[in-house]
């Protein structure tokens, strides 16, 4: 028997297979991504009708706390929805940046990223991004050779769950070298299931909040353009910048009295890019209090593979100086994360979605709450999309301690719309379905 009710298709247990014990109920939600009118034989598979084993939604859900219960449950959603993609497509998404950015060893002038677009057989459609730098993530022919395969992959495959399409993926693009590409995959698929439930992605991954501050990175520039910057983000409301340090220890210091002079009240971060020796990084911390200033957090100060003088700034750092030390390019797995908690290398992880993937990030996130590691967000070289996807994960989780994704404010254009509203430092995750971001296809070149 079926009862059609308020867009809600319930099928009885007794229609279900005796195997299962208890019979699970199943919940058909006719997709919101396309008008269609429901016929009398519902289970048509051209009526794109969404399932889900709602039995074992509700079951999980009665034994999370309050909190966790604000969102839709992101893992219940994978083992339930399925997933049959009617097409998916990846393209280059290059855009030019204000200025010059260091990110590691490079030094970009502009954006030259992969989009990825997948759309379900139901109409919704979901957006990502591969964040592509030199180095770290390989160049952008490389990463539209392995987003072209996924696409492939998606295309040809029958219905699955989303957990097990999400896990093929994986195996396609595995470890850290593909990380990036599999974060821009990752994003468009769950981007096209929340649609398909009209669920905020905010909400799916957990709902705690809808905003969250972020903080603005001063690139490397010299003391006069420095402190333009830092004028100008002091007059839009901006309480944290972010300082890419580590070029020449005078230098650093200049720039750093010149941005003081202007916004004498802001927060720092100051990233050396693994510029440092122990020995520099100790003569800045000095060098800073005897300004009176004491940074919040000292990222990355030493070269990846230092792992001792990681170790020897985080003790100093913390215990004379009272700054935490961040852990970035240092962490490129759990095992690294691990690593740093297990050695009390660093107080704190930077997060990007380019170097774990989405899933991996989740696990990362589980990891660092059963240890008491605090965590960072931080954009890569990114747009609103990959942007976007990052804060919805973050303000919905809301256990990330400090919050850096700053890409879009510096990109002279955006091609994608949507996604998020900003004022100040201040992004509000509109209560749209999915991210809310989108890219017209044809603006990808």
């Amino acid at each position: 028997m079926t009862i059609l009710t308020k867009g809600l298709i319930f099928t009885s247990p007794k229609t279900i297979a005796s195997a299962f014990s208890p019979p699970p109920t199943f919940l058909y939600l006719v997709s919101p991504c396309v008008k269609r009118v429901v016929s009398k034989n519902i289970m048509h598979r051209g009526q794109h009708i969404v399932k889900l084993c709602v039995s074992n939604l509700m079951v999980e859900s009665s034994r999370v706390s309050t909190s966790e219960r604000r969102g839709f449950g992101f893992k219940n959603l994978t083992e339930t929805f399925w997933v049959d993609v009617h097409r998916a497509q990846g393209g280059p998404l290059n855009v030019a940046l204000n200025a010059p950015l260091c990110i590691g060893s490079s030094n970009l002038e502009k954006v030259e990223n992969v989009a990825v677009r997948i759309e379900l057989s139901n109409g919704c459609v979901g957006w990502g991004e591969v964040a592509v730098l030199p180095l770290v993530t390989g160049d952008q022919t490389k990463a539209l050779e392995k987003v072209l395969e996924a696409c492939q992959f998606l295309k040809e495959s029958p219905p699955m769950t989303l957990n097990l399409v999400l896990a093929e993926i994986g195996g396609i693009l595995p470890g850290p070298q593909f990380a990036s590409v599999r974060a821009g995959v990752e994003m468009a698929l769950i981007d096209a299931v929340a649609n398909s439930i009209d669920v905020p992605l905010w909400r799916l991954f957990g709902g705690v909040s809808n905003s969250l501050s972020t903080a603005i990175t001063i690139p490397a520039v010299d003391p006069a353009e420095a402190s333009e910057l830092a004028s100008n983000y002091c007059n839009q409301g901006f309480k944290t910048l972010k300082l890419q340090l580590g070029r020449n220890l005078n230098e650093d210091i200049e720039v750093f009295q010149a941005i003081r002079a202007v916004h004498p009240h802001c927060s720092f971060i100051l990233d050396a890019n693994e510029r440092y020796t122990s020995k520099e990084a100790f003569q800045v911390l000095a060098k800073l209090t005897e300004m009176g200033v004491t940074p919040i957090l000292l990222e990355q100060p030493v070269h990846r593979d230092d792992w001792e003088g990681l170790r020897d700034i985080n003790n100093v750092a913390r215990d004379v100086y009272g700054v935490n030390v961040i852990a970035d390019e240092s962490c490129r797995s759990l095992i690294d994360v691990q690593k740093v908690v297990n050695e009390n290398l660093a107080n704190v992880i930077n997060i990007k979605l380019a170097k774990f993937g989405v899933l991996g990030t989740l696990e990362i996130v589980e990891f660092a709450r059963k240890s008491g590691l605090n965590l960072m967000i931080d954009s890569m070289v990114e747009t609103r999309l990959a942007t976007g996807f990052a804060g919805h994960l973050v303000a919905g989780l809301g256990c990330f301690k400090y919050v850096n994704l700053d890409m879009p404010f510096l990109l002279p254009e955006d091609p994608v719309v949507g996604g998020y509203e900003v004022s100040g430092d201040i992004y509000k995750f509109i209560n749209t379905r999915g991210q809310g971001g989108f890219l017209e296809w044809n603006s990808v070149s």
